[in-house]
């Protein structure tokens, strides 16, 4: 006898098939409409039924030697891994401690994003409270998904305690907050990689409050409604660009697109004069460009600014000359024009620091170290005195030199003899 289960799974895929034909276009609104509501019920009824199968199918993978009932489903269904797994570890809590959340999910009454929602917010509850309240906690959000989507229930959830826990809320909110502040702090990070196809793709974790600081500058830049070039055609190849329609008769971006541009735009109006010093400097972005090539309608410009990028080999810090006129115009942005007239720097013995002006251009001269073999970008040196100052060195270009700090404490170490090099840079020899 065929099991009752297989009975009904074949029979909806019949029903499917009965109408792989059918036109909606023919359907009137209020049967569009209820046709939308009852199929979303429908996939959290056969969601809550795969989940169930799902966290009894342990047998199935050792008698195929899966790792589990995941790495069976991911194989032999075609699906994402990291997804099967997720659907496992849903199975098991729904099997074990989710009775409302099944109910909900069986009369079609909540969705499978939402049964992910609910089950997250109760695991994220103090492991101290009573079953209960955890109880409580579940019933007031099965509710509460009978009128909020995922994203309001999960804002409901993080603060469920509010209602069924006043007495402790706070204080375990606190707790929360804290856990996870500790946390973010650990696993803050940011990379830059070159593509070589002229981008660069920042990837970053960062605290909660930070990136909600970061959005909102951003946000400031990015109009929703700004048009852009090709608006008025609606033409636009960006993936999720929006274009003009007659309800909505300006064309949008799309919100990833429209952030990504606000970072451009940001980056090129800060104000350089707020950021702390940096290489001797306020933090400060050289753009270096001979003469002729800044007047030339096509040429190349070169950049100074931050360290090696992982991915300069394939395309460095190169920009255009439309592009670096631009910038000098618009953002905070140094020209160092080659060949052209420039700020006076060489000052003999009247100082004995080198300046910013001097600094700036000795990065624009040396972009690196100058020990040889070093590559520690310039922003990240010390302005060294080739001829001892005490020994009647003079403060210009011509007498400095960028060493990263390991190499100017070695430069002053009597360990080592120092050569240099007819191109400039400095040999290390220990002495015997």
């Amino acid at each position: 006898m065929t099991h009752p289960i297989i009975t009904a799974a074949s029979d909806i895929r019949s029903s499917l098939k009965a109408v792989a034909d059918a036109n909606p276009t023919f359907m009137t609104v209020e049967e569009k409409a209820t046709a939308l509501q009852d199929l979303v019920a429908a996939e959290g009824q056969l969601a809550e039924l795969r989940l169930r199968i799902l966290a009894d199918a342990g047998d199935l993978a050792a008698e195929t030697a899966a790792r589990d009932a995941a790495g069976w489903l991911a194989h032999h269904t075609r699906t994402r891994y990291a997804d099967a797994r997720a659907e496992l570890r849903l199975a098991a809590a729904l099997d074990r401690d989710r009775p409302r959340l099944v109910a909900a999910m069986r009369e079609g009454s909540a969705t499978l994003a939402q049964a992910q929602v609910i089950d997250r917010a109760l695991n994220a509850l103090p492991p101290t409270l009573p079953p209960q309240t955890v109880a409580e906690a579940e019933e007031h959000l099965v509710e509460r998904a009978r009128e909020f989507g995922p994203k309001e229930l999960g804002r409901i959830g993080r603060r469920i305690l509010d209602v069924v826990a006043p007495e402790i809320a706070e204080a375990a909110e606190g707790a929360r907050l804290a856990e996870l502040e500790a946390r973010a702090r650990d696993v803050t990070r940011l990379t830059m990689r070159r593509l070589g196809d002229g981008t660069t793709r920042i990837s970053s974790v960062v605290p909660d409050a930070a990136a909600t600081r970061f959005a909102t500058y951003l946000e400031a830049q990015a109009n929703p409604r700004r048009a852009h070039a090709g608006a008025t055609t609606g033409k636009d190849d960006s993936p999720g660009d929006v274009t003009a329609t007659a309800q909505d008769p300006v064309a949008r971006l799309a919100y990833p697109r429209r952030m990504g541009e606000a970072l451009v735009a940001f980056l090129e109006t800060v104000d350089a004069s707020q950021l702390p010093i940096h290489g001797g400097s306020a933090t400060t972005v050289v753009v270096t460009i001979p003469l002729a090539a800044l007047q030339a309608e096509l040429a190349g410009a070169g950049m100074v600014g931050a360290g090696l990028v992982p991915g300069d080999d394939l395309a460095g810090d190169r920009i255009s000359a439309s592009q670096a006129r631009r910038l000098a115009c618009t953002a905070n942005i140094v020209p160092a024009v080659l060949g052209g007239r420039s700020v006076p720097l060489d000052l003999g013995r009247s100082r004995r620091l080198f300046t910013p002006t001097q600094r700036l251009a000795m990065a624009v001269r040396d972009q690196t170290c100058r020990a040889d073999g070093c590559d520690v970008p310039a922003s990240w040196c010390e302005a060294h005195h080739l001829r001892p100052w005490e020994h009647g060195g003079r403060t210009d270009i011509d007498d400095g030199a960028l060493l990263c700090s390991h190499h100017h404490h070695r430069v002053h170490d009597t360990t080592y003899l120092v050569e240099r090099l007819p191109q400039g840079e400095l040999r290390f020899h220990r002495r015997r």
